[in-house]
Parts: structure tokens; sequence; C-alpha cells
């Protein structure tokens, strides 16, 4: 443990969601839900306006549609959030060298590490995150962030967590039991209901109470590693170092949930999703590789990978998620996981011809039309991209430009139609127009780079 506050844990509120409702005026305050919209799509990020109707993450798509059919359902533009991230990283590392992504939207920043004086004071370190807030509001577009600051990576995470969104706190170095112990047991990581029924069996139902109770009977009631790490968490311990993350040669997408997954049928479908996003990417950048790797962050922050190496390159769908889904056996994951990644490494500049060419149902295509409008869509910041050929599939959000009435995005698509609104981050609320789908003068726009403003 630390005896100053000098981890912070910075999140990103309702990422995915806050980007699209960035960039589409007419969604600004009205319920965005993103996520694969097939029969079997998973909800990846609802805004905080669909969270107030019940959805969040990882929930079926079929169960939020019941709860919020009201909602604006799109597939997602991974170009978009992947700049956005890109941009809120470099300004942590402007901070500190230490700065270690858990997600597009989540990082932990080692104060310490950087040259910003004095960190043991609860004053000082508030100023830093406050302006770290301000900072990330500015190179994303304006987008919110959640940040929390403590002695360890737990204690940063629950304060994020306790202020979301759009608002920091800072746990001071020995108040760390303070904080804690009057939260409900489910607070600490790995404490889900299936959990926190057999607690609550034993007399434990906050996180004052789980610290005094003894291993043994932990690992009695919860079994030996179950039982020992909530043991260590109830009393704060936790010396996980921040570590910054090299650049790999591989593509790869992860999604971090809002609460621990037990559900192994939950667990494959997302996974099935996370691999069918990494075939995606492969196949717009032409790529295959022969290494698949899933990544596995369980409820005590533990991360396990494994990998499985092809002996040829592949970019087939089919073949990563089989393997995928092979590899997610292998860890043990019942007692809940916060986090699943998917990767392919090993890459070539290859791939099959006669890949990807099947038809694909529209609700399906969740990583959107094959481009993206650069960030904020405003002329200044189109720095690279042309129009391509109109494409056969409309994925429901996608980012589109007509030869006519400029740049706007896919409202519906369905029975050879497609219905857009034009509209940009910065043009207000625009008008809905109908075309069919094959239409000439509508194009999706290769992926460009965004040219921050400042």
């Amino acid at each position: 443990m630390r005896s100053k506050p000098s981890i912070l844990h910075l999140d990103l509120d309702a990422f995915f969601a806050a980007v699209e409702q960035r960039d589409k005026p007419s969604l600004r305050g009205k319920p965005v839900i993103v996520g694969g919209l097939g029969p079997r799509g998973v909800v990846s990020t609802a805004s905080y306006e669909a969270r107030a109707f019940g959805v969040r993450s990882a929930m079926r798509m079929a169960e939020a549609r019941a709860r919020c059919p009201h909602a604006a359902y799109l597939s997602g533009r991974f170009a978009a959030y992947r700049m956005t991230s890109r941009a809120v990283m470099a300004a942590l590392r402007e901070l500190s060298p230490l700065v270690e992504p858990v997600s597009f939207d989540e990082a932990y920043v080692d104060l310490a590490a950087g040259d910003l004086g004095d960190l043991s004071t609860t004053t000082a370190v508030e100023h830093i995150a406050d302006a770290i807030r301000a900072r990330t509001f500015e190179v994303s577009g304006g987008l919110t962030a959640s940040v929390g600051a403590g002695t360890s990576k737990l204690i940063a995470k629950i304060a994020s967590d306790l202020r979301k969104p759009d608002g920091r706190l800072v746990v001071a170095a020995g108040t760390e039991a303070e904080f804690l112990h009057p939260m409900p047991v489910s607070r600490i990581p790995g404490v889900g209901p299936a959990t926190g029924d057999r607690l609550r069996r034993i007399g434990v139902h906050t996180v004052g109470e789980l610290a005094r109770v003894g291993v043994s009977e932990l690992v009695a009631a919860l079994g030996q590693a179950h039982g020992q790490a909530l043991a260590r968490l109830a009393q704060a311990e936790d010396d996980r170092p921040v570590v910054a993350e090299r650049e790999s040669k591989s593509i790869s997408v992860e999604d971090t949930f809002d609460h621990d997954i037990a559900d192994p049928r939950l667990l494959q479908m997302i996974v099935d999703r996370l691999a069918s996003r990494v075939c995606e990417r492969l196949a717009r950048e032409r790529l295959s590789g022969r290494t698949v790797t899933v990544k596995i962050r369980l409820f005590d922050f533990s991360t396990h990978t494994r990998s499985t190496t092809l002996a040829g390159p592949t970019d087939d769908v089919r073949v990563v998620t089989r393997l995928a889904r092979q590899l997610l056996t292998d860890v043990d994951t019942s007692a809940g996981a916060r986090l699943l990644g998917v990767g392919v490494s090993g890459l070539a500049d290859w791939v099959q011809d006669d890949l990807f060419t099947s038809v694909v149902d529209d609700a399906d295509n969740d990583a959107g039309a094959p481009g993206e409008l650069a960030i904020g869509g405003t002329p200044e910041n189109l720095v690279s991209g042309t129009p391509d050929a109109a494409p056969r599939l409309w994925s429901p959000g996608a980012d589109v430009v007509h030869t006519t009435y400029g740049q706007g995005w896919v409202w519906g698509a369905g029975r050879g139609r497609v219905t857009v609104r034009f509209e940009t981050s910065s043009s207000g609320p625009g008008p809905v127009r109908t075309f069919a789908g094959d239409d000439p003068d509508l194009a999706a726009y290769t992926p460009l780079t965004w040219k921050d403003p400042s």
C-alpha cells in the first residue's frame, strides 16, 4: 500500500453512447443503446437516459428493447471510439509516463511517476483530478469522465464508481478502512448475487463485517481462491502496480462490464461478439493472423490470458469464434468476470478472397458500415477520406455522406431502403431522408484521422 493517494482511475461516462450523442445532436438527452442488434446481441453501453429504464451493459439486447423500446439502438462505430480513446490516453500520458489502459474508456494513472509536485494532501490530488477531467472534456470533444484516486487500484476504482457520472473522489491515505467498511459487501469486486447470498448466510452484509470474518470461514463458505481474495480486498490489501502497456502487433477488442458476469451462456455470447468485431477489423485492414488470444479479468482484478496458434493465418470469423470459445472454458469464471477480450496476433498482410463474402443480416453487422466520419464531423477536422461505393449493408448509426445533402448517419435500413439523418456534431439536429439502398449518391466514409483542434 502507498503512503499517498497517488493512483488515479479515470472512467469515461457511458463511453460508446456518449460518443454517439456527441456526434449525433438529435440523440442528445435521449436514451441511446449501443451493441449487437441481432437476436443474440448484447448491450455494450447504455446512455444514462437508458439506464434510468434499467438497461445496462452485457444485458441481452432483447431485454433492453423490452425495457426501453423508444431508445435509439445503434451498432457502433469503433474507429470513432478508438480515436477518441487515443486522444484521452495521450492526454493522460502528458501527466505521467505510467498510464495503464484497461479498455477504450478506462485507465489507471500513476501520479507519482509524473512531475506533479506534492501528492500528500487530498486537496492537491483533487486539483490534479479536476485538471484531468477538464483536459479529457477538451480533447474528447465534450465527453465527461469520473475520476477516483487513492493508495491502490482497488480504492481508486471504487472511488470513481461512487462519483459517476462526471465527478471525482480522492480517498486520503490511512482512511481506506473508514472508506470501505460501511459499504455494502457488493461493492467489493467478486461479490455478485450468488456470493452475496453465501455471505449473508454467515452474517456478512457490509465490507466491515467481511473484514472481521476469519479467512478460514470465508474459505469454507466460498472456496480457497475466492475466500482468500475477498479477505484481502476487504482489508484494502492491493499492491498491484500501474503498468504501462506496450503496443502489441495484434488486433484486439475487449469489453468491461458494469457488473461481474458469471453466466457462462452470456459470457459465450459476449466472446462471440468480440470475435466478430476482431474479424471485421482484420477484414477492413486486409490482415490475418495465426494466434488467437482470450483475455479475462476476474472479480478480484486478476487477469488471465489463454492463446492458441494455428498452422496458418486466418481472418475467418468461424475459426476465431470457435477457438475463442474453447479458450474461454480454460478459465474458471464461476465467481464472475469483469472484462473479456479477444485478439488475433501474428499478423500477415494476407487475406483469403472467399472469406466475408456471405450475406450477413443487417442486425448482426455490429461494427458499423465500412467507413466512418472523422470525430466531430466538422469540415475543418476532415483530414483525409473519400467516399466509398455504397455498401450492401447499412448499419444503424454508421456515418455516411450524400453528394447533395452532405454528412449524416444511418437512421435505419431494410426492404432495400436506407433512411439517413443529415447532421453533424456541430450542425444541430438535421432532417431525415430516405433513399434506395443502392443510391449511387450515398456512400460511407473511409476511416479518417482526427486533427486535435488544440
